[in-house]
Order: structure tokens, then C-alpha cells, then sequence
């Protein structure tokens, strides 16, 4: 089992969102970085565990569990030309984007703060505290998902 971080911005689409969703299942859609579209494509597997991260908002962090319930596949909003995350450079015979599908599982039953995440040693090489970071999926190993869900 591999185990992963994906950041969300609450305003656009929260924890809560996706609790309210049909079977609380989602596909994580509008991912537009390469580096995120392969770890997607190439290594999230069914039953993978995934930290929920509320971003750019009056506090950052941790807020729940994801379970990936359906591997990478093409992100069809990338041929939407309605949709946001259209991309005209997308083609749907070939195509450039990938989405997997998550289902709620739980909410902490406290926000891990970034702040607090930053303040941890045992956290130094985890690559959500290092400056410059921006990815919006990273993988988290075993040992930074046990501490973290230590610190709930």
C-alpha cells in the first residue's frame, strides 16, 4: 500500500464536499502539474490511503482520509471546454491528463496544522514542509503517515 497527500482549496472543494457526495466518492480532477499527473497515472493503486489537505485558507493542514477507489484515468474536464480546467492542447485519443477516483473514509478529529507539521523534526525530509513545495499530490511514506496520525 502506498500513501499520499492531495491539497485541496476548501473554497473550491472541501472534506465536507466530498461527504456529501454520491457514495462519498470523487474523482480528483484539474490536476494540470506532470509530476502529479504520473504519480496518478503511474503509482496510486486501489486502496491507497490519502491525507485530505484544505490549502490556501486561514488554516492549512490536515483535515481527513481518503481511500483511492479507482486508479488513473484520462480527466475528461481537460476536453470540456465549459469546464475550468479545459485544455485546449488535450486530446482525448492521446490524452495529457489523468484523474484518479477517492472516497471520504474519515475526518481527523483535529486539523494538523502546517505550522504544527513544520515544527516537527521527525517530519524534516517530508515534502510537504520543505520551502517551494507546491504540488498539490506527494506521496508520504509509512513512517511520516504513522507519526502524523500519532499527533491526532
Amino acid at each position: 500500500m502506498n500513501y499520499w497527500l492531495m491539497k485541496s482549496e476548501p473554497d473550491t472543494f472541501s472534506i465536507d464536499d466530498l461527504m456529501r457526495r454520491p457514495n462519498q466518492i470523487e474523482p480528483w480532477d484539474g490536476v494540470r502539474n506532470y509530476q502529479a499527473r504520473n504519480m496518478m497515472r503511474d503509482d496510486m493503486k486501489l486502496g491507497d490511503l490519502v491525507f485530505f489537505y484544505h490549502s490556501n485558507c486561514a488554516e492549512a493542514g490536515i483535515v481527513g482520509i481518503m481511500e483511492v477507489v479507482k486508479e488513473g484515468y484520462p480527466d475528461s474536464s481537460a476536453f470540456d471546454p465549459n469546464d475550468k480546467h479545459f485544455d485546449p492542447k488535450s486530446d482525448a485519443t492521446k490524452p495529457r491528463w489523468m484523474r484518479v477516483d477517492v472516497k471520504y473514509v474519515r475526518r481527523l478529529a483535529r486539523t494538523i496544522t502546517l505550522k504544527e507539521l513544520k515544527l516537527k523534526t521527525e517530519l524534516a525530509d517530508f515534502t510537504l514542509v520543505k520551502n517551494g513545495n507546491r504540488l498539490s499530490i506527494m506521496p508520504v511514506s509509512k513512517v511520516q503517515w504513522d507519526f502524523i496520525l500519532a499527533l491526532e
